[in-house]
């Protein structure tokens, strides 16, 4: 029998529970990867945001924690600390639901009391936090993380949902759903569940840079899953994990018999390179993957592709009947084969001037610095500097993460070529400099011996850079063979995560070197609200969306039916009547503009009340744009009603297809009401 401990505000206790239980096995291992087990949840286990909510669906969620205070709540103990949780009621997991400040002591807490599934619910938790958790991690074979920045895991088969999925979207069935998206994994699921499909478990890996558990992982347990016969994956800009996901069913696929059909989405197609889109693991590094990239792959691994997730019901069910998947958004799998060496980043081209373009961007998550503030740090670590450089000369050199390894790493290349470049992964420490194999990175470089020191000592201070102002990339182009043979570096792109400051108050000197006067005046103002707002090139469809994930596919999508989105605007997963609101006045900013596409999912966010806002904002504003509104989820037949009988040129769909059809014939007509 499961044991939960909810990290959820307990009624009438006035604190914030610091954990939520789960019951699975407890067999040691000898590494973090024998850890995979403890997310085969169901009926055994428990655990939730809503603890009330959670235990009417089935959770077996058997107490809280509280730091510091006892007590009880739902006639289940409120405890003070997760050792003693773990001593008393022998919990199998435990979902964690505090703010980013807190959540990495929270995760640590978790470890040191031996919970085997961990689930870490919260986005901006600093990226330094999440490596740390990540060494010590692998230092022990009984707990497994789930997160951060994910909507959690659930099993319908086994009603346990740790995690604050929308239950209305979930019913037992025959799919496993595996996602980095929360409100993308919730249209999903509700697309099964129009299909007569249903689901067995969705498996939220979740938006963060380095997540717990990779989208690789994921599929191993929907594979081995006996009830789950098919499987929905859904995938995004940044790292190399749907690339290994390709690798792992093209070799699945090879040596079973009869193989689990598989559907695949990827989001950010058209993502603007260099800029995160919403998640924080929602960008590119230098030499990984385009969206197409990783499409092309899972396609030539034998996954079919749908460009929206209400196509994954249908597709699934075309799948399991045995036909070919077709009709629009829709591409069965491909022939097509991507051999990945064990050491190069990248099969094409990458030239570093994306990793190295000039100017400060931020968003959300991070921050650049301009090349001058990078120079002049440098300086202070006693780095040369040289600006007369031939750039046919120049080599890439840059600290970051390596995502796949879930470790900072040495990224260095023989040219400014990142294609050619190899990763070198390093321990992660606040203390002193980190063992790397510089002569090793030397030699991929193309650099003589008695350059060996030198480039050591551009190393060491890249990666106290890294460590000590809490860097996500410090990206540059060095040059050596000078008389002296010195290295010495070119150009520079620093960026920083800007959760330390926002969450934790740290870097403050860092977040200092901002100047949001060089950036639109329109993204910095949304970004006080909260919400995400990115300018894209060439577009005249203003799009309104709640979740990052579906924010991205919204565009993409809409490209795909010839339409031009101007914006990505991710509202949160929350939207409000006001946060809507304050999104119209955000993008009627922007003068290209001729139609608003509001694409909101109703998981956690009701449709009515979107509908509500939806209305009071046109009102309020006196818009002369007309706006199309889908919504779907919780709710929608109200919201959908709402919109309808407003008597305003407001245009109301549950259908994408039909929805962004309406968007694109009214921006080609232009028409202002």
């Amino acid at each position: 029998m499961l044991r939960s401990i909810s990290r959820t505000r307990l009624s009438g206790l006035g604190q914030l529970p610091r954990h939520l239980t789960v019951n699975v096995s407890r067999r040691r291992s000898l590494t973090y990867d024998s850890t995979l087990k403890h997310l085969k949840i169901g009926s055994h286990t428990r655990a939730t945001t809503n603890a009330r909510e959670s235990l009417e669906w089935g959770t077996k969620v058997v107490g809280g924690v509280t730091p510091g205070r006892e007590g009880e709540h739902l006639g289940l103990p409120v405890l003070p600390s997760v050792r003693k949780a773990m001593e008393i009621l022998k919990p199998d997991a435990t979902g964690i639901y505090v703010a980013a400040h807190q959540a990495a002591g929270a995760i640590e807490e978790a470890i040191e009391a031996e919970v085997p599934l961990i689930v870490a619910v919260a986005e901006h938790i600093p990226l330094h936090d999440i490596l740390r958790i990540h060494s010590i991690l692998k230092t022990q074979s009984t707990c497994r993380l789930v997160g951060a920045n994910s909507p959690g895991i659930i099993s319908a088969v086994g009603k346990c949902r740790i995690g604050f999925q929308p239950l209305p979207c979930f019913e037992p069935g025959r799919i496993g759903i595996l996602a980095r998206s929360g409100t993308l994994s919730y249209e999903t699921a509700a697309s099964t569940l129009r299909s007569g499909l249903g689901q067995t478990m969705c498996i939220g890996v979740g938006g963060d840079i380095l997540p717990g558990t990779s989208v690789k992982e994921g599929l191993q347990i929907l594979v081995e899953d006996t009830g789950t016969e098919g499987i929905a994956l859904i995938g995004e800009i940044g790292g190399d994990a749907e690339l290994e996901a390709a690798d792992w069913i093209r070799e699945y696929r090879a040596t079973t018999a009869n193989p689990k059909p598989i559907a695949a989405l990827i989001g950010g197609v058209k993502a603007v390179p260099g800029r995160i889109m919403g998640h924080s693991g929602a960008f590119a590094l230098p030499g990984e993957p385009s969206a197409l990239d990783k499409i092309e792959a899972l396609k030539g691994a034998g996954a079919a592709i749908v460009n929206h997730p209400s196509r994954f019901g249908p597709v699934l069910k075309s799948m399991l009947a045995g036909s070919t998947p077709t009709g629009a958004g829709v591409t069965a799998s491909g022939d097509t084969s991507q051999r990945r060496g064990m050491h190069t980043i990248a099969r094409r081209s990458v030239p570093v001037r994306l990793a190295l373009r000039k100017g400060v961007s931020s968003q959300k998550r991070t921050l650049y610095i301009a090349q001058g503030a990078a120079f002049d740090l440098l300086r202070q670590y006693g780095v040369s500097i040289t600006e007369k450089a031939n750039p046919v000369a120049q080599k890439l050199l840059a600290v970051t993460v390596n995502r796949s390894t879930r470790s900072p790493c040495v990224i260095a290349s023989p040219s400014s070529d990142a294609s050619a470049a190899a990763k070198f992964d390093f321990a992660y420490s606040t203390r002193g400099n980190p063992d790397i194999p510089t002569a090793a990175i030397a030699q991929h470089m193309g650099l003589d011996a008695p350059s060996i020191d030198s480039l050591r000592q551009v190393i060491n201070a890249l990666t106290a850079i890294f460590t000590e102002k809490e860097a996500f990339l410090l990206s540059t182009r060095v040059v050596a063979g000078n008389a002296d043979h010195r290295v010495e570096l070119a150009a520079a792109r620093f960026g920083f995560d800007d959760a330390a400051f926002r969450s934790c108050g740290r870097q403050t000197d860092v977040h200092a070197l901002r100047d949001a006067a060089a950036e639109d005046a329109a993204e910095v103002s949304a970004e006080k609200d909260g919400i995400v707002y990115v300018k894209l090139e060439d577009g005249d469809i203003g799009t309104l969306v709640n979740g990052a994930g579906l924010a991205m596919n919204t565009v993409d999508a809409l490209a795909d039916a010839g339409g031009r989105a101007a914006n990505f605007l991710d509202t949160g997963g929350k939207a409000t009547s006001e946060t809507v609101k304050r999104s119209f006045e955000v993008i009627l900013t922007d003068p290209r503009v001729k139609c608003i596409f509001v694409n909101i999912f109703g998981g956690l966010t009701r449709g009515d009340m979107i509908a509500r806002g939806v209305v009071l904002a046109f009102r309020d504003l006196q818009m002369s744009v007309p706006v199309v509104v889908r919504i779907r989820g919780t709710n929608e037949k109200e919201g959908q009603r709402i919109i309808a009988e407003s008597g305003l040129p407001l245009f109301a769909y549950d259908d994408f297809d039909e929805a962004a059809a309406k968007a694109i014939e009214l921006a080609k007509e232009g028409l202002h009401l």
